[in-house]
């Protein structure tokens, strides 16, 4: 047993800052990034994570149809301006930010409902580092109250 104390405490040290870094990228969601989705209400979910530079990560969402939705990306402030794209099911792109002056947020309206699929990346930095920047990245989803 003694032969495999360093390991279990490695694993629990591992397991232990892996929720710590998830529990600040849920709060820098809530605290930051939720306020791009003023006037809309927020979906109550909150998809966040830890990117470096040159990182993609995709989330497919399904969206109603009728509806008025807001999908706002925000990335922390050691990250350069964070690139995403809406893609539906059959490989269109609907929404490109770098083609909106980089904007971290897409307000939109669908006529059928769909499942889009959201790809982020986080660009390689113009200034060259020793080690790439990492910081959290999170995508929220407000939809506009009709009532």
């Amino acid at each position: 047993m003694k032969k495999f104390l360093p390991y279990i405490v490695l694993l629990a040290a591992l397991v232990i800052a892996s929720t710590q870094a998830e529990a600040q990228c849920k709060g820098f969601a809530k605290k930051l990034c939720k306020l791009e989705l003023t006037g809309y209400v927020h979906d109550g979910n909150y998809h966040a994570a830890i990117l470096t530079e040159g990182e993609e990560a995709e989330l497919y969402k399904t969206f109603y149809s009728g509806q008025n939705y807001r999908l706002a990306v925000c990335g922390s402030e050691t990250l350069p301006p964070i690139e995403f794209q809406v893609i539906d099911a059959y490989k269109n792109v609907l929404y490109d930010n770098k083609q909106h002056e980089s904007s971290g947020t897409w307000d939109f309206k669908l006529e059928s409902s769909q499942q889009l699929k959201i790809v982020v990346k986080v660009p390689v930095s113009a200034q060259k580092t020793e080690f790439p920047n990492s910081g959290c990245v999170a995508i929220m989803f407000g939809f506009e109250d009709k009532q």
